[in-house]
């Protein structure tokens, strides 16, 4: 998939969505719900209901992007439901993304050294 290069966020939707929406309706739902601007650059990642198929919305500076994934067979890992989104890391979005289970990836904190 295409992402934007350089930082960026991502939130995750706890909550399953209406997957009738498209780009203008998900963009709503970030700034109705989620309190975000949806043309900030970060990424937005809505699942179905049946947590076999996945949307993600992103501002690329030019125009929004909306992209569909249905698995072949199972179900996208997904946290328990909750009002605010959840953030991952470029990791974890990668498994998502993938169909394996992001929950199980540790992000790596890096640490400025102690100087003696």
């Amino acid at each position: 998939m295409m992402v934007p290069t350089g930082s960026f966020r991502i939130f995750l939707a706890a909550q399953p969505v209406d997957f009738r929406k498209g780009i203008d309706g998900l963009a709503a739902h970030v700034a109705n719900h989620f309190d975000l601007d949806p043309y900030c650059g970060a990424i937005f990642v809505f699942r179905s209901r049946s947590a076999g198929k996945i949307k993600v919305l992103v501002w690329d500076g030019t125009g929004m992007v909306l992209v569909m994934k249905r698995l072949a067979e199972g179900r996208f890992t997904w946290p328990k439901i909750q009002e605010m989104p959840v953030s991952l890391s470029r990791v974890q979005f990668d498994a998502l993304f993938e169909g394996s289970d992001w929950t199980r990836i540790d992000t790596v904190r890096t640490h400025r050294p102690a100087f003696l």
